[in-house]
């Protein structure tokens, strides 16, 4: 939220091994923690003792550093190195410590100043012939699409400068959707497994593709003919994902500016022209999905999803769960350059969205935040309601109940499986939350869904809105494979073989009447 440190803390052994998942979170994402791991009396170390572990072990492959402090006079400098490793490194730091090591007494040695451990991030730009060469590369090349990441925060001015001196459709990976998608004419939506068929057409359809600040890992969506150039801040992402022509270690923002003035400004528009067109066509599509007639049960996800995105504050923080709420998450909710969204969108854990969502209001509790959780990340990590009262933090959790682990199914369908082990039988969420103290409603019928939406956004503390959605939703890629036909085929002659016609049915109904 504000890209300074946080800490946090675990008692020793499985006190400690819970952290793990959300410190790959943080560390997978650059997010500077310190985390502080204690561990067993010095003296029983190694003799498997109760709750024993080995913190400096389990935590190596999330941090950038990780030591165990065995003596206090280790400790000043210890902290200090971890503190620079994370906020220096932009990740996780974790410094174990005994407790008898804890309570002895502490050293004399003053610990540096703030000066020394708040470290500025670097302003890099590459060198006056890297600039050159990649000008030289984009003044020779006739349809030029840039395709944006998380790197591209704070370089939206300079940005939209770019694309208009090249005539330049702009394509965002998921981590640049908060950053670039708003204010800009230029967008043609994201590509992805839940992105949208512009964008991957956008990309394939370049001579040159210009990535800025992205590390998207999914090598299929990448052109394979066009000339690609890559600039990123960390060395390590270029060329890493796919075939590079050209790549530059920069600054993305300061980058573009030194980069403009090398450029000639272009003036055949076509692929750009043509770009927006798709665009439109796929957003239009998208948002004809987005609609509730009352009475018209169940509830599509994507209309909900727009609900949320038009109720909520122009500066909303929104957290969304893996699976299905990112795909929603991505596809409809309205980005300003105030708004922001996070979610587990490296390191892909489920369950993220309310602890996210806890973490965000509690660093900012003057802002608005929405959690969009899934009915099984919710029901992971439940017992997170009662933080919410215990704290007083007025978060505000949206609950997709469409009993089922919807993307785990989806794959299975796509693979040609029956699937099996991912319904879900769910509680009755709103009277749960109520009955700790939570104000909570729920909501079947498409047509009570925007009046219980702004109600329980305009609740003065904690509120859960449990809604009821459609179990057979598709999240359909920007573009479906043989291999994808093949498995639904044979997902629904299997299904019909092992009496389950009924959901198909469900499926088609789902998808395919008006709504």
């Amino acid at each position: 939220m504000t890209g300074s440190l946080a800490v946090c803390a675990g008692s020793c052994g499985p006190g400690n091994l819970h952290l793990i998942n959300g410190l790959f979170d943080a560390h997978r994402s650059r997010v500077p923690v310190l985390a502080i791991a204690a561990q067993i009396p010095t003296a029983e170390i190694g003799g498997g003792y109760f709750q024993e572990t080995h913190p400096q072990n389990l935590f190596r492959e999330c941090s950038h550093y990780c030591e165990l402090v065995s003596d206090p006079s280790q400790l000043p400098f210890v902290l200090e190195n971890a503190i620079r490793a994370a906020v220096g490194l932009r990740g996780v730091a974790v410094v174990a410590m005994p407790g008898d090591v804890a309570f002895r007494s502490p050293p004399k040695r003053a610990l540096s100043t703030t000066r020394g451990l708040a470290l500025a991030p670097p302003k890099v730009v590459p060198q006056a012939d890297e600039l050159q060469a990649l000008a030289d590369l984009l003044n020779g090349a006739e349809r030029i699409t840039l395709f944006c990441g998380r790197g591209c925060a704070g370089a939206h001015a300079p940005l939209m400068q770019l694309a208009e001196t090249l005539k330049s459709p702009i394509v965002h990976a998921l981590g640049g959707k908060e950053h670039v998608e708003y204010d800009n004419p230029y967008d043609v939506g994201m590509t992805g497994f839940i992105g949208f068929s512009s964008g991957y057409a956008a990309m394939h359809a370049c001579d040159a593709l210009v990535m800025l600040g992205t590390d998207f890992p999914y090598k299929q969506f990448f052109p394979d003919d066009a000339k690609v150039a890559q600039i990123d801040i960390r060395p390590e992402n270029l060329g890493r994902r796919c075939r590079i022509d050209l790549g530059l270690v920069g600054d993305v923002k300061l980058t573009i500016e030194a980069l403009l003035p090398l450029l000639k400004t272009k003036t055949q528009r076509k692929h750009l022209d043509d770009a927006v067109a798709h665009y439109k066509r796929a957003r239009e599509g998208l948002d004809s999905l987005a609609k509730g007639t009352p009475g018209a049960k169940p509830i599509h996800p994507q209309y909900l999803a727009k609900v949320i995105s038009d109720h909520a504050s122009d500066d909303a923080v929104f957290t969304a769960d893996v699976g299905t709420p990112t795909v929603w998450a991505a596809r409809y909710l309205g980005m300003n350059g105030r708004r922001r969204l996070i979610g587990s969108f490296v390191h892909g854990s489920m369950a993220n969205a309310m602890p996210q969502a806890i973490g965000a209001q509690a660093a900012q509790p003057g802002r608005q935040v929405i959690s969009l959780s899934g009915d099984g990340g919710f029901t992971m990590l439940m017992g997170d309601l009662i933080t919410l009262t215990q704290e007083k933090l007025p978060v505000k959790v949206v609950v997709f109940n469409n009993g089922v682990l919807g993307f785990v199914a989806l794959e299975m369908k796509a693979a040609g499986f029956v699937d099996t082990n991912v319904d879900l039988e769910n509680p009755d969420f709103a009277a749960m939350a109520r009955a700790m103290g939570i104000f909570a409603k729920r909501v079947e019928d498409p047509g009570e869904l925007p009046g219980a939406m702004k109600e329980m956004l305009a609740h003065n503390g904690p509120a859960l809105l449990d809604v009821v959605t459609a179990k057979q939703e598709l999240s359909m890629p920007p573009t479906i494979t043989a291999e994808q036909v093949k498995g639904f085929s044979l997902w629904v002659l299997r299904a019909v073989m092992n009496g389950r016609g009924d959901e198909v049915l469900d499926l088609a109904k789902t998808n395919l009447l008006p709504r």
